[in-house]
């Protein structure tokens, strides 16, 4: 059985800091994959919300005090209850302050995935890479190698995002072809594949890794038909119809397309 089966089966309740630009985009998103998603940072409630979830989805999007302690509550408690915790360290390298908060989180819970483009993953781990913003610059570095540098240092799986998406636990490696280009005009769909992973994460049993990879590649392919149905339309109507393929692809439809290598140590 695949884990997007699994995801619809039983629904899983995907706890969410995160920030104020995408929080609709992100439930909806995960509304229409099958999951349950639950938006609270009260700091009076969020290590119930995270003991009685699935997964807890941490987003340093927009930054402030308060957030950052909604997700030291959640993150710990999640981990007293062993819930998977998947961490977005959006903008990590562009200010000094959203570095040392990555920096803070990783050290005070033990984070199950980390998701973030090359350069925010690169400073979450104290290497140089340039960033624009909450995007990656350009950089010459092998990919892979910070990748399983960074999984090996954090003890979790990381996902680095970009044309080809690399997910590592530091011994396997996956890389993913899936995806399409429009997927950047969108805000938020970087955050809402946080998310996703999060509600596999939730259904995988464990099987972290693999549960990763295939999370990359279903919303790589949905991404796919949703830019082929919607060409000769605006990027409103691929984000609408993101949503559809969400919700519609089925696991027959993705294993066709889906493009998943893994490397050879």
């Amino acid at each position: 059985m695949s884990f997007l089966t699994k995801v619809r089966e039983n629904n899983p309740l995907v706890h969410n800091i995160t920030n104020i630009v995408v929080a609709n985009f992100s439930a909806n998103g995960l509304l229409a994959l099958g999951a349950s998603p639950f938006m609270a940072d009260a700091h009076e409630e969020v290590a119930d919300i995270a003991a009685m979830s699935g997964a807890v989805v941490l987003n340093i999007g927009t930054l402030n005090d308060y957030a950052i302690e909604s997700m030291l509550l959640a993150g710990k408690a999640a981990n007293r209850h062993n819930v998977p915790v998947v961490l977005d360290p959006v903008g990590a390298g562009a200010t000094a302050y959203r570095t040392e908060v990555t920096h803070k989180l990783v050290s005070q819970m033990q984070i199950t995935a980390l998701r973030g483009n090359v350069a925010e993953v690169a400073h979450v781990v104290g290497e140089r890479w340039s960033i624009k913003g909450v995007d990656a610059g350009a950089g010459d570095g092998d990919v892979v190698a910070l990748a399983v540098q960074a999984a090996l240092k954090l003890k979790c799986v990381v996902i680095i995002t970009g044309k080809e998406d690399v997910i590592t636990d530091g011994r396997i490696t996956y890389v993913v072809s899936n995806g399409h280009p429009v997927l950047t005009r969108v805000t938020g769909t970087g955050c809402l594949l946080s998310a996703v992973v999060g509600a596999f994460l939730a259904a995988s049993g464990g099987a972290w890794l693999e549960a990763a990879a295939e999370a990359l590649s279903f919303y790589g392919v949905a991404a796919e038909i949703a830019a082929n149905r919607t060409r000769q339309q605006g990027v409103g109507s691929f984000q609408t119809e993101f949503l559809n393929q969400l919700a519609l692809l089925t696991p027959e439809v993705y294993a066709e397309r889906s493009r998943v290598q893994r490397l050879e140590q």
